[in-house]
C-alpha cells in the first residue's frame, strides 16, 4: 500500500466535506481517486467490508458498512439467513476480491453505532459498488441522517430493480425476508 494517502485524510474533518457532493451535484462517481484509497481484507456480507488503510506505513484494519443499501443478512449471530442474503454476499465478495483496492468515499457522519465506518466505495475501474448492489438487486436502498446524500438516487435504481425483479426482488419480498419462508 505505497504510495496511498495516509489514514488520518480520511478522518480529517476538514476534508470530509471533499467527499461529499454539493447540494445538487450529480452523484455519479467519475473519478475514483477522490477518496482515500483502501485494500479489500474480507467481505463479511453484502454490505459489510473489512478494509486495510495504510496510516503512515502501519496498516490499519477497519470494518466498514457500505452507505444507502441494506442487503439481506448472510452471517448475523442474532438474525436467521435472509432470503438472498448468500447470494448477496457472494455477489460482493465478486465485486471485491480481497487483495483488491477500493476508492473509499465518505458522506457527512463518519459511523454508525456499532462503531463501522460508514462509506461509499469505488473500484478502481469506476463501479460504484454501493449503486451496482442496488441496481442489479443484491440489495435495497436504505438511508439513514445524515447520510442521506445519494438516496433520491439510489431510491430510483431500487424502484427500478424491484420493477424488473432483478435479484432478491425475483425471490423474495425484500431484504428483510427470513431465508426459510422461501422454501
Amino acid at each position: 500500500m505505497t504510495g496511498r494517502r495516509p489514514w488520518w485524510l480520511a478522518m480529517a474533518a476538514p476534508l470530509l466535506a471533499a467527499c461529499v457532493p454539493p447540494e445538487g451535484a450529480n452523484t455519479a462517481v467519475e473519478r475514483p481517486d477522490e477518496g482515500v484509497v483502501a485494500e479489500v481484507e474480507f467481505v463479511i456480507d453484502g454490505d459489510t467490508v473489512d478494509l486495510l488503510f495504510d496510516m503512515d506505513g502501519e496498516v490499519v484494519e477497519e470494518r466498514t458498512r457500505l452507505i444507502g443499501i441494506d442487503a439481506p443478512e448472510s452471517v448475523s449471530r442474532q438474525d436467521p439467513v435472509q432470503c438472498f442474503g448468500p447470494e448477496s454476499s457472494e455477489a460482493l465478495r465478486g465485486l471485491l476480491p480481497v487483495g483488491s483496492e477500493v476508492s473509499v468515499l465518505r458522506d457527512t457522519e463518519a459511523r454508525d453505532r456499532f462503531g463501522r465506518l460508514l462509506v461509499y466505495l469505488v473500484r478502481p475501474d469506476g463501479l460504484d459498488v454501493n449503486a451496482w448492489m442496488v441496481e442489479q438487486g443484491f440489495a435495497d436502498a436504505l438511508f439513514f441522517e445524515p447520510n442521506t446524500t445519494r438516496e433520491a438516487e439510489f431510491t430510483r435504481l431500487a424502484s427500478r430493480a424491484r420493477d424488473d425483479g432483478r435479484g432478491l426482488w425475483g425471490v423474495c419480498d425484500g431484504p428483510d425476508q427470513p431465508l426459510d419462508e422461501t422454501g
